[in-house]
């Protein structure tokens, strides 16, 4: 066939082609996992949702290709153009369904599971369609036996995966975010397919094919720079439609987006973290002083906050008497920063950064406790996030259990936040037998809001109607701990000793028995 450059030149070129279309298949499907990780939550099950039907996709796609060999170039320049557009528009799609509906519910009454389905199998179809055209384009140029046809094709195809891989974590997300980073891929992928098509292969499209597929592949990248134009105000409309109209912090640190919302003219503050409501402002101390206040009847000169960067669970310790040294290790220094400095958020935990007895840690909570010091700390305080984030699940297992144990000075006592109690009883008695089994006794309780839902906790909540109804809590020690509250505690308190008698007692006939512990290697905490 008749080719602009020598027949070498064309092959290298075809591979080149390969090479960049494999790196931003794996950007969309690791956008697409990563944004629905955020909006969905549970990575554990979104991962495998998306890997498993895009695969299924690809081999689907493969075989309807088979039909289109004979038309390779114009096939695979339209494949390109429709999967440059899907790909780089699913992250803002996603999101506005997510944003704009609002819906929680199964997987098939759930706009943002089911347009995540969809995504996935499309995405699949047409990548699976690419390999058997690219296969007929590079055997145009020169014929080669299949063996060594494919080496070339899937060694350009893993190669790409690859970058696309590496690139999507270190590059495109931290410095553009997921919506620029999709849209700038289905960018590169659109002028990929269309140089090659266009520039290498143009003498098998007729002329009046040539310049429709020119005129679709600038539509395409037309609509995508429209896109990345006015990508910040789309997400800012969303944010508000997520949020509310008061979205005072939006940032994405290393580690989560913040957002931080309220605080001003009388209207509640809430604290967000990836999405999933962290702090909030109507309900927020009655979750804090529930946590906080039943480890402090005891020895407490020495405590150990996990989590917790918000400063509100260290306000709530620093109010006792007795306390000398307060140990606080949080992950992310963003949000440190923004307890220290955001006036609203600085006022409700007491400006608390301030006192000299509080001495912060930046690490993850697992990888500190490792190296901690035995028998050093009276309390020790677990104000981390909900057990059934995946990313979280190593933080309530019992190897995790066991390393705050070997922290315990004699007597001392472990304060568990344990999810909701009502709503997900087996994720509370799952956290409970961990911490039996890490060799501690337990003393479980729960804790209503006020409006008889919290607005407070480190779980996603999406309003008054869906917010959980109380909060479950244990008390662990090596002895049996009391659950009582201690007389020296500075009031007003929202807990009164026989409320919580009576908490503990509604827990304790609620148990349910004979579960087994999570571990790391087997974790038993569902999203």
């Amino acid at each position: 066939m008749w080719l602009p450059v020598r027949p070498g030149t064309g092959r290298f070129l075809v591979l080149a082609g390969v090479f960049v279309c494999a790196a931003c298949g794996l950007v969309y499907e690791l956008e697409l996992v990563a944004l629905a990780s955020y909006l969905i939550g549970d990575s554990v099950t979104q991962a495998s949702v998306v890997l498993s039907l895009m695969v299924f996709a690809m081999g689907i796609g493969s075989l309807a290709a088979k039909r289109l060999r004979r038309h390779a170039a114009v096939a695979f320049g339209a494949i390109e153009a429709t999967l440059a557009l899907v790909g780089g528009l699913s992250a803002m799609a996603l999101y506005a369904v997510f944003a704009w509906t609002g819906a929680w519910g199964g997987l098939w009454t759930n706009g943002p599971r089911c347009l995540l389905v969809a995504f996935s199998l499309a995405i699949g179809l047409l990548i699976g369609a690419e390999v058997p055209l690219l296969m007929e384009l590079i055997q145009r140029i020169r014929r080669q036996d299949a063996g060594g046809a494919v080496a070339d094709l899937f060694a350009a195809d893993y190669v790409g995966a690859l970058v696309g891989g590496l690139a999507f974590p270190f590059l495109l997300l931290p410095l553009l975010g997921q919506l620029t980073g999709a849209l700038l891929t289905g960018a590169v992928n659109i002028v990929a397919g269309g140089a090659l098509v266009l520039g290498l292969f143009r003498r098998d499209l007729s002329r009046r094919a040539r310049w429709l597929l020119l005129a679709v592949n600038l539509t395409v990248l037309g609509l995508l720079a429209s896109a990345a134009v006015l990508v910040d105000d789309f997400e800012q409309a969303a944010r508000h439609a997520v949020y509310g109209d008061d979205v005072r912090v939006a940032a994405q640190s290393g580690v989560q987006e913040i957002v931080l919302t309220g605080g001003t003219r009388g209207r509640p503050l809430d604290l967000f973290l990836d999405g999933r409501l962290r702090v909030g402002g109507q309900d927020q101390r009655r979750y804090h002083e529930a946590l906080v206040r039943p480890a402090m009847s005891g020895p407490h000169a020495r405590v150990l906050i996990l989590g917790g960067g918000d400063g509100l669970a260290a306000r709530e310790v620093l109010r006792h008497p007795g306390v000398e040294r307060v140990d606080l290790v949080e992950l992310d220094p963003a949000v440190v920063r923004l307890a220290r400095t955001d006036p609203a958020l600085a006022r409700l935990n007491g400006h608390v950064y301030r006192d000299r007895r509080l001495h912060v840690t930046t690490a993850d909570a697992f990888g500190w406790l490792r190296g901690a010091p035995a028998a050093a700390y009276d309390v020790v305080i677990e104000d981390l996030p909900d057990p059934g984030i995946t990313a979280s699940t190593k933080l309530y297992a019992q190897e995790f259990y066991g390393l705050a144990r070997r922290t315990l000075a004699p007597g001392g006592r472990l304060a568990v936040h344990a999810g909701p109690f009502s709503s997900r009883p087996h994720v509370f008695w799952t956290v409970d037998a961990t911490v039996r089994a890490a060799g501690l006794r337990t003393a479980p309780y729960r804790v209503t809001g006020r409006d008889s839902g919290f607005a407070a906790g480190p779980d996603r909540t999406t309003g008054a109607a869906r917010a959980p109804r109380d909060w479950g809590f244990l008390l662990a020690s090596r002895t049996a701990p009391v659950l009582t509250l201690d007389r020296g505690a500075p009031r007003p308190s929202t807990l009164t000793p026989g409320a919580l008698a009576a908490d503990a007692r509604a827990a304790a006939r609620a148990r349910v028995p004979d579960l087994p512990p999570s571990t790391l290697v087997h974790p038993r905490y569902a999203g």
